[in-house]
C-alpha cells in the first residue's frame, strides 16, 4: 500500500484533486457568509438543520478526481517509442498479482480520501459555527461521520467506474457534470421513485435531512444503498481488470 500511496501522491492530477477538493468547500462558506446571514435574518431559510453540512457537496470534486486518477494513470501510454505499452505493464511486472494490486490501490485511495474528508468537514463546520454560531444547531456527530463516509464511498464509486470503462476522462466528465451542472440523477427522481436509490442521491441522504428530497429514506437505508452500489461496481470492475489484457 505504501508504494501505491507514493504513486498516487506523485501524480499532479491527484494533487489538483487534493487541493481543490480541500479548499473549495471552506472558501464557499466564507464567500456565501454575507448572503447566508441575510437569508437567515429575513426568514427565507427556516430549516437550518443542514447548515454547514450542505456546503460539503461542492468539495466532492476532490474525491472524484482521486478515485479516477488512482487507476486511470495505469492506462497511460509510457511513450511514443513503445506503442501499446502502458504504465500497467510496468506495474504488473513489479506486482504480478492483480488482486493484491487492486487491494493496495483501494486501501491507498481510502486512506487519502478519508484524511481529506476529515480535514474538510472539520474546517467547514468550524467556519460555519464561527460565522453563524448563534443559529447553527448542535453538532450531530453521526451525521458528521456519515458525511466523511460519503466522501470515501464517492471516491470508490469513481474508482470502480474507471476500472470498468478504463477511461478517466469519461468517468470524470460524467460525474462532475452530474454533480455540478445538471444532476441527471436528481431529474430522474422527478420521473420515478426508483431514482432515489441511485448511489449519489441515496448517499447524500446519509447526512442531509432537509432539501428537495420528496421520498423519505432513513440514513441507514441510504448508507446501505450506496455501499451496495459501490461493492457491486467494484466487484464488476475487479473481475474485468482480472480478465482483460493489460
Amino acid at each position: 500500500m505504501t508504494a501505491e500511496l507514493r504513486k498516487l501522491l506523485g501524480l499532479p492530477t491527484a494533487w489538483a484533486g487534493l487541493i481543490v477538493g480541500t479548499l473549495l468547500a471552506p472558501l464557499t462558506v466564507l464567500i456565501n457568509a454575507p448572503s447566508m446571514r441575510r437569508v437567515i435574518a429575513d426568514g427565507t431559510i427556516d430549516d437550518l438543520s443542514d447548515l454547514g453540512l450542505r456546503d460539503l457537496g461542492i468539495g466532492l470534486v476532490g474525491p472524484m478526481v482521486l478515485g479516477v486518477v488512482v487507476i486511470s494513470s495505469e492506462f497511460t501510454p509510457t511513450g511514443e517509442h513503445s506503442p501499446g505499452v502502458t504504465q500497467l505493464h510496468a506495474t504488473l511486472t513489479a506486482m504480478p498479482s492483480r488482486l493484491r494490486l487492486l487491494a493496495a490501490k483501494t486501501a491507498a485511495l481510502i486512506v487519502i480520501v478519508f484524511g481529506q474528508a476529515v480535514v474538510v468537514t472539520t474546517a467547514v463546520l468550524t467556519l460555519t459555527r464561527a460565522l453563524h454560531g448563534d443559529v447553527m444547531p448542535p453538532t450531530d456527530w453521526a451525521r458528521v461521520v456519515s458525511a466523511v463516509l460519503y466522501w470515501v464511498l464517492l471516491a470508490l464509486l469513481s474508482y470502480a467506474i474507471t476500472l470498468i470503462v478504463r477511461n478517466g476522462i469519461v468517468t470524470l466528465t460524467l460525474l462532475i457534470i452530474n454533480s455540478t451542472f445538471v444532476s441527471v440523477s436528481y431529474l430522474l427522481t422527478k420521473v420515478t421513485d426508483l431514482a432515489h436509490y441511485l448511489p449519489d442521491i441515496a448517499g447524500a441522504r446519509m447526512f442531509i435531512r432537509g432539501g428537495a428530497f420528496e421520498m423519505p429514506m432513513s440514513p441507514l437505508t441510504a448508507g446501505l444503498t450506496m455501499t451496495a452500489w459501490v461493492v457491486a461496481l467494484l466487484a464488476i470492475g475487479g473481475w474485468l481488470f482480472h480478465r482483460r489484457d493489460a
